[in-house]
């Protein structure tokens, strides 16, 4: 689920008397009280519908995506939800008992054009015919494979593809990737994108958390040059967790996630076929 995990559960399916066209903010409201928000002192403040989707296999049904504003502890906090509502019924979660497919993984938002700004262009010209948005970490073996190859590709075709990159470091899996986006996000400002590229190919203990190890394998592989002070900037952890924060927003939960033109890109080779013919 979406929602975080010591705050809030969601029930399997509810079924009360709501309707897509005509659902009111109160109404939505209502049901998270009722079926989604489960401790006492969370308070839901709104439920705004950001998207509503409709699959094709899912006769009958529409694809509410959300944001929920709560109050936890005298803080506000906006959380993504997705509801399914089908006349009467509404669910946070829809699966096909046959294929085992949960729809929560197979639908995302449309990225807001705001995510395409000039802090996260990597590579190709902004004006490109096409915008591929990548939320990625070095040390996540999948990225290392499709990301080193999305790289080589939009390199060769600046006018084509505009590359805008994201971090978003899976930390339980590999502690090490803390101080390597932090590099590799100083690696960025200083337009050094040769020596960013080379952080997927870094050979170095995924459970490392040591900044007196990392740093000198960082240059040593890479051939970029970074201080502990500057990893241990707050700025600069402030700057990944905006990155972190906007792949919430969008209900990611893995990586690498690819955006092409806004749409999720399930098979994360869609780019391919706009690469131009010689």
């Amino acid at each position: 689920m979406s929602l975080i995990s010591k705050l809030l559960t969601a029930t399997l399916i509810a079924s009360v008397s709501l309707s897509a066209a005509v659902l009111t903010e109160k109404e939505l409201v209502k049901y998270v009280k009722r079926h989604v928000v489960k401790n006492p002192s969370v308070k839901v403040n709104s439920v705004k519908i950001v998207e509503t989707k409709q699959i094709p296999e899912l006769k009958g049904w529409d694809v509410l995506l959300t944001n929920l504003s709560i109050n936890v502890e005298g803080k506000d906090i906006d959380i993504p939800e997705m509801m399914f509502v089908n006349g009467d019924l509404i669910t946070p979660v829809l699966m096909n008992h046959k294929n085992g497919k949960n729809y929560r993984n197979e639908i995302h938002p449309i990225v807001p054009s705001d995510y395409y700004d000039d802090a996260h262009l990597l590579m190709g010209n902004k004006d490109a015919k096409h915008k591929i948005l990548v939320f990625s970490d070095p040390q996540c073996p999948f990225c290392q494979e499709l990301v080193s190859d999305i790289f080589k590709t939009f390199k060769a075709n600046p006018s084509t593809f505009a590359l805008y990159y994201y971090h978003m470091p899976l930390l339980r899996l590999h502690p090490v990737s803390d101080a390597l986006t932090k590099a590799m996000h100083i690696a960025q400002s200083q337009g050094k994108i040769a020596e960013f590229e080379k952080f997927y190919a870094m050979k170095i203990d995924y459970k490392e958390t040591n900044l007196d190890k990392i740093i000198p394998e960082i240059k040593k592989q890479t051939g970029l040059e970074v201080t502990k002070a500057q990893l241990e900037d707050k700025n600069l952890t402030t700057a990944i967790e905006f990155d972190t924060q906007r792949a919430n927003k969008l209900m990611i939960t893995g990586t690498p996630t690819i955006y092409i033109d806004g749409e999720w890109d399930k098979n994360r080779d869609g780019y391919k076929k706009f690469i131009p013919t010689k």
